[in-house]
């Protein structure tokens, strides 16, 4: 009876492993993909063995998998109740009697990527972040402003990556890190359209610069079931091309955009609030300061409040469940005390310190989008290896992931297999590079850390997502 059942289990394995081992020969075998690059790496993730690789050793574009690199590293040198903190000052004179203040309100950012954030915002408070600032300076006294409102966003250069396409800048996901982000950095651009063919027209902007015009140059035809528009343009100039398709018959459909000058619109926002609230500016009193020399913002002034952000390890929760590339490259500015170019050398040492190899490691942003960046699946595995047995930081990066079957980007992959609710990875998706890196407990129950990525395939981007999830469900099988 002890043999029979033993031949069972190993029968068992043996047939989840053959499973597995079908995917992969069947990857050999496809004419979509034997001109591209793969690679995988299996490990152990108690003990770090290596159960399964292919090329595990070869440079890969990672695309947004390249975010476990910069979340992971930032959780421990930030730590993971790091907030960040937005300072409003008051420079010249403050008659508290009379509420008026001869000088300028000052906002100065320190890269806080949450203010005004709808990933930060309750759904049932629609106070603004503004507003909220607002009643704190009117508590202070303040009646009247006849100076300025300086936003300063001098912590940081004015600068998009360089490896960035002209493609992806400006659009929702290629939006620069700001001294002082605001609501996302981006802005609605609102589409109608008619039948099929049709130009679709623009319905409204939101929110509308009140100081500043933006120029839009809608190039959208009415067509397909998807919205596939896109914007290009200056990321820092006023003047923004849609082109591309949107649904037909659609009433409001909204396009986002990066907005030019994130720092401007907070400004806005603060004086919208003060006046609301009664309190009188002067009626053209807004703006933006990027330059650490500038004379304005060396002026004496007096600390009135101080905005904390949520603690970093919230932060890192929505940049990996949401493969949010504005809050992972803020990270690594951070790191870098306002550089990219010295976060992700801090990144780089960070992971050597830890034993992993620097050379498997190519890094020109922090979240992945550029297609210089390079990375190994061994060196990604390793990554999640390192993490697992981090007793400090661990609970919080793993949660971090989006769940097989249940959310994020992972919310549609597994459905109704055992991958579903036993898997967190983070996915990636360039053109022509996509794959997948995180945590499975198996059938069996072992944990294991993966990573499995491919360049270069000559088919869909939907079907090589199909030909990587065939790999993940049979992983969770051994």
């Amino acid at each position: 009876m002890r043999f029979i059942f033993l031949f069972i289990i190993f029968t068992f394995q043996l047939s989840a492993q053959n499973t597995i081992e079908k995917v992969i020969d069947d990857w050999s075998k496809d004419k979509t993909l034997i001109y591209g690059t793969h690679s995988y790496c299996v490990m152990n993730a108690t003990d770090g063995s290596v159960l399964k690789e292919h090329n595990s050793h070869t440079s890969i574009i990672p695309a947004s998998t390249l975010k476990i690199v910069t979340t992971a590293a930032a959780l421990d040198i930030l730590g993971k109740y790091y907030r960040y903190e937005t300072k409003i000052y008051f420079t010249g004179t403050f008659d508290k009697a009379s509420g008026v203040l001869n000088g300028d309100i000052i906002i100065k950012g320190s890269g806080d990527p949450t203010l005004n954030s709808e990933h930060f915002k309750s759904k049932t408070d629609t106070t603004q972040i503004t507003d909220k600032w607002t009643e704190i300076l009117a508590k202070k006294g303040l009646k009247e402003l006849k100076g300025r409102i300086i936003a300063d966003a001098s912590c940081y250069k004015k600068e998009v990556p360089s490896n960035w396409i002209w493609g992806d800048i400006t659009n929702y996901f290629g939006v620069a890190p700001c001294g002082l982000s605001f609501n996302d950095n981006l802005y609605g651009i609102v589409f109608t359209s008619n039948e099929t063919g049709s130009a679709a027209k623009i319905k409204e902007i939101k929110p509308e610069y009140k100081s500043i015009k933006l120029e839009h140059e809608a190039n959208v035809k009415a067509a397909g079931k998807e919205d596939e528009a896109y914007v290009t343009g200056d990321p820092f100039g006023l003047k923004r091309v849609i082109s591309g398709t949107i649904p037909p018959n659609k009433t409001a459909l909204e396009v986002r955009a990066a907005l030019p000058d994130p720092a401007l619109l907070c400004a806005e926002f603060l004086q919208k609030s003060l006046n609301q609230a009664g309190i009188i500016t002067p009626a053209s009193c807004v703006i933006s300061n990027y330059n650490p020399e500038s004379e304005d913002l060396k002026k004496e002034k007096t600390l009135m409040h101080t905005h904390l952000s949520s603690a970093l390890e919230k932060i890192v929760y929505y940049t990996n469940l949401y493969s949010n590339n504005l809050f992972c490259e803020t990270l690594l500015r951070t790191i870098g005390k306002g550089s990219a170019y010295n976060g992700i050398e801090k990144v780089r040492e960070y992971w050597k310190q830890k034993g992993l190899e620097p050379a498997e490691l190519f890094m020109v942003d922090g979240n992945g989008l550029s297609r210089a960046n390079t990375i190994t699946t061994s060196f990604e595995s390793n990554v999640l290896y390192k993490m697992y047995h981090d007793s400090v930081n661990y609970k919080s990066f793993y949660n971090s992931l989006p769940q097989a079957g249940l959310n994020g980007s992972m919310k549609n992959i597994g459905k109704d297999t055992y991958l579903e609710k036993n898997m967190r990875a983070k996915t990636g998706y360039i053109n022509r590079a996509r794959g997948y890196c995180g945590y499975v407990k198996t059938k069996s129950g072992k944990d294991l850390c993966f990573s499995v990525l491919f360049n270069n395939y000559n088919c869909t981007p939907k079907e090589m997502k199909l030909k990587i999830e065939q790999f993940l469900v049979a992983l969770a099988e051994l």
